[in-house]
């Protein structure tokens, strides 16, 4: 190998095992998994998992729509509006928080709402979907654009309805990148902490109990969870990376 392979592998090592090492101890030294069958910490998962599918599936709902104007279409001001639907991604959690609570409480028309989102499931839903549309929508929209516009085009001269072809050519050809968007919605919501301290606490989510459990008891308070999360989030992103080949192997 030549030096800069070298000094190449050194540095892939170097950033492998910075995130690996961490990863496989917790693992393998999880504590007492008892603690996942507390009542609390299975109501924590399911209140989790249940709010990040709805998020999820509203995500998909209107990032679908989106995802095909953005990659079809060309108009004014869309440079702005792709930055705007990227924004949650740079925006600090707790700001996020504050900002969807602040629009809440001061826009007088929608301030009944509020009984409805803060410390409720719902709250839950709206951050998870805040902060995972933006994985949706470009998923979606490099999936359409990856779409040859000649395909849907001889489509439509064969006599198909624009619908049609939307639905029978167009989208069956992105179906990798949808379901990578929602895998990459569904994690960025269930990770969400930040905001959901300010907004909705209760139910508590698994992540949030994991930072009260370390706040009231300690690190081997948290641990276990902390594990039980770590396995979900390998799981979705295997899923994932199998797509990602898959689609690769396909494309090629």
């Amino acid at each position: 190998m030549e030096k800069l392979d070298i000094l190449m592998s050194i540095f892939l090592i170097i950033i492998f095992l910075f995130i690996f090492l961490p990863i496989i101890y917790m693992l393998t030294h999880p504590g007492n998994l008892g603690v996942l069958l507390d009542n609390e910490v299975i109501d924590a998962f399911k209140t989790t998992l249940l709010a990040g599918a709805v998020a999820t599936l509203i995500a998909l709902i209107f990032g679908i729509p989106t995802g095909y104007i953005l990659a079809r279409y060309d108009f004014k001001f869309k440079n702005f509006v792709e930055a705007v639907l990227d924004l949650p991604m740079a925006i600090p959690h707790s700001v996020i928080g504050i900002l969807i609570l602040s629009f809440i409480y001061g826009v007088d028309v929608i301030k009944f709402i509020g009984n409805y989102v803060v410390d409720n499931f719902f709250g839950i839903v709206i951050v998870y979907l805040f902060v995972g549309i933006p994985f949706m929508v470009n998923s979606i929209r490099d999936g359409f654009l990856n779409v040859d516009e000649e395909i849907e085009y001889v489509s439509r001269t064969l006599g198909a309805s624009k619908v049609r072809t939307f639905f029978e050519i167009s989208l069956p050809l992105i179906k990798n990148n949808i379901i990578s968007g929602v895998i990459l919605s569904f994690a960025r919501g269930i990770s969400e902490v930040g905001a959901l301290l300010i907004i909705a606490y209760y139910p508590k989510t698994v992540p949030v109990l994991i930072l009260e459990r370390f706040m009231s008891f300690g690190l081997n308070a948290s641990k276990p969870i902390s594990a039980g999360m770590i396995v979900v989030s390998i799981i979705l992103f295997a899923i994932l990376r199998m797509l990602r080949k898959q689609r690769i192997k396909n494309t090629g």
